[in-house]
């Protein structure tokens, strides 16, 4: 599981990183050493109109076309999605088909368990200290007119596939975030 990362890459060196071109001058995105669930971050998805890459502002935790309202989803964890599973589940089966999307991050925590009541934390990142991205899917879910004259209200949403932990990782947890190569970028974000 990935239940918190962290992002210290300026705007700048995420558009060089994921080849990114001119983000807007009035975009801010400062530092964020504890990521959370349920807090904005950006992500990178390729644009419907253009085809090229684009930072996008979404909520971690993903909500999906179909739920009926947000408390529907409130006590289900969907921050991470399980890559055995993404391809059949409900949940997950459009988004990967349609809307894949890459998390930058320059780590992730997990904590290892050392007793029933203490866990030690451990942050991971690349060797050479450089950002990197994390497999996504993202949604859009549409908030239920109250009335005829409300406007359409639509949240953008993402979630974080996990996989098994390689040899690094085993020794403090099970799971891990799905880590891409900069080569493979093209191929995730491709419909």
């Amino acid at each position: 599981m990935c239940g918190r990362y962290y992002r210290r890459s300026t705007k700048q060196r995420i558009a060089e990183t994921f080849k990114l071109g001119r983000l807007p001058d009035d975009f801010v995105l400062p530092p964020d050493y504890n990521v959370a669930p349920t807090t904005f971050q950006p992500v990178i998805r390729e644009s419907r109109d253009t085809g090229e890459r684009e930072l996008a502002m979404m909520r971690w935790g993903m909500v999906p076309y179909f739920a009926k309202s947000l408390k529907e989803y409130a006590g289900i964890s969907t921050i991470n999605a399980r890559a055995e599973s993404v391809e059949t589940s409900g949940t997950w089966r459009a988004p990967f088909q349609r809307r894949r999307c890459i998390i930058p991050a320059d780590g992730f925590y997990e904590w290892k368990k050392l007793s029933a009541k203490t866990r030690q934390p451990y942050a991971f990142g690349m060797a050479d200290d450089e950002p990197f991205g994390l497999a996504g899917l993202w949604d859009a879910w549409k908030e239920p007119k109250s009335s005829p004259q409300q406007i359409d209200t639509w949240l953008q949403s993402f979630t974080i596939i996990t996989t098994g932990a390689n040899e690094v990782m085993r020794a403090v947890h099970s799971r891990m975030p799905v880590i891409l190569k900069p080569a493979d970028y093209d191929r995730w974000l491709s419909r």
